[in-house]
């Protein structure tokens, strides 16, 4: 049995190397297992990037790089009649990133790689065991046979079939709400104008997206042909459906890629066993719609490495860990009801379900105030977590990005994984501050740029974790002590 490392992290997808890079960032030894050969792969299913990702992105020097990749869209029109105008986002990307996942993964292995992190390939998690200072994993190697690692955490980020899930005992609950789905990245003679053209038509629907490169992402299904997942697709099938869904299959040709799946609305009733811990689809899976899948487990991987990292540190407040299950859990199981809503309605063949997809179309154009409301959740910058009864409005929002003393942003201080102080100008500057004492590697203190009177503590995931109006420098200091360590 080897020595114990301080954390595990099981699965190699986007979820997996933003948590691994997080941690190893913070300074924690993190080993990355994955049972696939090395590989990126260009086939994978996601492609959009949304504004509260990009944030977090660029709280880690990472988004322009991903933007440069792809390209962007500022407005989603669904079921013909419904208008979702992302350029009104309160964000600094008021826009959703078309990009494949594989430049996703791209950027973040680069990143984890640099930080330090130990990847091991074609290693399989068959088995799991923990007690009160560590967790045992029985994984099997390239050669077949069967080795012990030992880490005092384990996170599962392996996907929708996770074997840590299962190792853990936690069942996953759901349903499958579209039974047959077709992906295939195909060249196109005659493209589309938009970089997103979606629509259906009776029982078929089509997504194109464009990668930006000569190649594009098509994603549909055909209601009269629900198969299982194995059975041959062809690209006759495919510009089959897109025509009847879009009017043209804009001459597809030399596809690379086809594949079936079915797509279904699961969540694991908790996040956290003992010592193990479960993000992106390991933890929850659902529709397509929206394209919130991806952008879920990023969020889950940012709100818990700066928490394990704390723990690892001795400066985790007594609960923190079990923050992740009340904060994340409600999340997931948001967005479980807002794609499995968008899905169902696109999916609506009754004339009753169709009139009501009609009016709810015709409601959120008009209907300001449940727009930037749908906006906020699609784009994930509209959620906000639990706070202590009595606590300031702003603790648990999300923190803007709003502009600092000369010339910064609220994102480039977040940077290195600190906490960040803001408060008004001419206040008293506490104990410990950036540059000295015993938090300089864990807090930055910035100014407002504006005459703003409020004192803001924001966590690394980038949350308000206090606020206060004409606070003075021992309740700073008392925030700080709870939150800061």
């Amino acid at each position: 049995m080897s020595t114990t490392t301080p954390v595990i992290v099981v699965g190699s997808g986007p979820t997996g190397l933003l948590l691994a890079g997080d941690l190893a960032g913070a300074g924690v030894p993190v080993t990355l297992l994955e049972k696939r050969p090395h590989e990126t792969s260009n086939l994978s299913r996601a492609f959009g990037v949304h504004a509260r990702t990009l944030e977090q992105l660029d709280a880690r020097g990472l988004a322009d790089q991903l933007i440069a990749t792809g390209d962007t869209i500022t407005g989603l029109r669904l079921f013909r009649r419904l208008t979702l105008d992302l350029g009104t986002l309160p964000s600094r990307f008021p826009f959703l990133l078309i990009t494949p996942q594989y430049e996703v993964e791209r950027l973040l292995e680069r990143r984890a790689r640099e930080a330090g992190v130990v990847f091991e390939y074609r290693a399989e998690v068959v088995g799991l065991r923990q007690d009160d200072e560590g967790v045992d994993l029985d994984v099997r190697g390239a050669d077949g046979t069967v080795g012990t690692r030992r880490a005092a955490y384990v996170v599962g980020a392996d996907g929708h079939h996770s074997a840590v899930r299962q190792a853990v005992g936690l069942p996953f609950p759901g349903v499958s709400v579209i039974k047959s789905l077709f992906l295939a990245d195909v060249r196109l003679a005659r493209p589309p104008e938009g970089v997103l053209t979606v629509n259906g038509a009776g029982d078929a629907f089509a997504m194109i997206a464009s990668f930006g490169d000569g190649w594009y992402r098509v994603m549909g299904w055909n209601r009269r042909n629900e198969v299982a997942d194995d059975a041959p697709l062809d690209l006759d099938e495919i510009k089959e459906v897109t025509r009847r869904a879009l009017g043209t299959d804009f001459g597809m040709h030399d596809a690379r890629w086809l594949s079936r799946f079915h797509s279904d609305e699961r969540q694991a009733p908790q996040y956290r066993v003992g010592r193990v811990f479960l993000a992106g689809d390991a933890a929850h899976v659902h529709s397509p719609a929206g394209g919130q899948g991806m952008n879920t487990g990023l969020q889950d991987a940012a709100n818990l490495g700066w928490k394990l990292a704390a723990a690892l540190r001795g400066r985790a407040p007594e609960g923190l860990l079990d923050t992740y299950q009340s904060e994340r859990h409600p999340v997931g199981k948001a967005v479980l009801r807002s794609s499995g809503g968008l899905v169902r309605l696109a999916r609506a063949q009754s004339p009753v379900l169709r009139a009501v997809r009609g009016l709810v179309s015709a409601f959120v154009n008009v209907a300001r105030p449940v727009q930037r409301k749908a906006l906020a959740q699609v784009s994930g910058i509209g959620y906000a977590y639990p706070a202590p009864r009595g606590a300031h409005r702003l603790t648990g929002t999300r923190a803007p990005d709003v502009a600092l003393k000369d010339g910064g942003r609220l994102y480039e201080a977040l940077r290195g994984g600190r906490f960040v102080l803001i408060t008004p100008e001419g206040h008293e500057e506490p104990e410990g501050y950036e540059g000295q004492g015993a938090r300089k590697d864990l807090l930055a203190v910035e100014r407002w740029a504006s005459r703003r009177r409020t004192t803001v503590l924001v966590r690394p995931d980038g949350y308000v974790a206090w606020a206060a109006e004409a606070a003075d420098a021992p309740a700073i200091e008392r925030a700080l002590a709870a939150h800061v360590g």
